[in-house]
């Protein structure tokens, strides 16, 4: 990995050793703007987009609209970050209203949103919500697992039961914390800040992730992934590296292990966001990266 010297994620421990390379997996990009809404409803439209373990609903909804979930197995998160968007939530265990600028993790059973002033409505789930797997724009992409990724499982319940969970966009800022980064049972979002300026150049993180995708939201402005796969013993394997540029609205899906960066492009305001299914380990370990990590346990490694 490499990070400049003051970007907090310079000090993550470093991953336990890899299997070896046997195949990679391409990119996965939607940019929801250039295909058509899998699901058009009373007030809303709504894409799909995948990677192996989650997927990612996009939303644009007008006020009146109600999105709706019967009978969900598992926890879902929803986030809205315009901040004149406003929600209630109703679950099985627990509501809420008059939401704005908030993320929310909604339990397992019967739930629904209902919009009270529009907007861009982002809801997360597992990949075992099977019906919703059916209807991504890149369901065919995964009608095989992709390499390299672990099988999935769950991390531990929270510790007081499953619930209806609100947490605020706005918390405040702490020196050598990375970004604003909540977990739940199968998912961590870090939702980092708009970007109001051009990244540095000099200053890119090029990285990669032994055993996870990385799905990066774009929400505002445009992007450049750049991507390489590093080289193995068998040629055979080997793959160009990619430069994507994705302009918002858009989700970008990168496999693992390959070494990435991304740089926010003129001109501003930029806004992406990061998300992880299952939570990232060493993001969990660092003290107070994980801001609702006293209500989620780890797994016992």
């Amino acid at each position: 990995m490499a990070y400049d010297a003051k970007d907090p994620r310079a000090a993550l421990a470093s991953a336990v050793k890899a299997p070896p390379v046997t195949a990679y997996s391409d990119v996965e990009l939607i940019e929801f703007h250039k295909v058509e809404p899998q699901h058009v409803g009373a007030g809303y439209k709504t894409w799909y987009g995948r990677g192996q373990n989650f997927v990612l609903a996009y939303t644009e909804a007008e006020a009146g609209a109600v999105l709706e979930r019967a009978a969900q197995q598992d926890e879902y998160m929803v986030f809205f970050t315009d901040k004149d968007t406003k929600l209630d939530i109703e679950t099985d265990n627990g509501n809420a209203v008059d939401l704005q600028y908030s993320l929310a993790i909604i339990p397992p059973g019967d739930s629904k949103i209902i919009v009270k002033k529009g907007g861009v409505i982002i809801r997360l789930f597992s990949s075992l919500s099977a019906d919703l797997v059916a209807s991504c724009s890149n369901a065919e992409s995964y009608a095989e697992p992709h390499p390299n990724m672990p099988p999935y499982e769950a991390w531990p319940d929270p510790i007081d039961g499953f619930k209806l969970r609100i947490y605020p966009l706005d918390p405040p800022d702490e020196v050598g914390r990375f970004g604003r980064i909540w977990r739940s049972t199968n998912m961590m979002v870090n939702i980092l800040k708009v970007s109001s300026e051009t990244r540095d150049a000099s200053k890119l993180s090029p990285h990669s992730h032994d055993d996870h995708e990385q799905c990066s939201l774009t929400l505002q402005g445009d992007y450049m992934h750049y991507l390489r796969w590093p080289w193995t013993t068998d040629k055979a394997l080997w793959k160009e590296d990619q430069h994507i540029r994705c302009s918002a609205p858009s989700m970008t899906v990168i496999p693992p292990r390959a070494v990435h960066t991304s740089q926010s492009l003129p001109p501003a305001p930029c806004h992406l966001i990061d998300i992880f299914s299952l939570p990232r380990m060493d993001f969990s370990k660092k003290p107070g990266w994980v801001l609702n990590a006293d209500e989620y346990p780890m797994p016992q490694e």
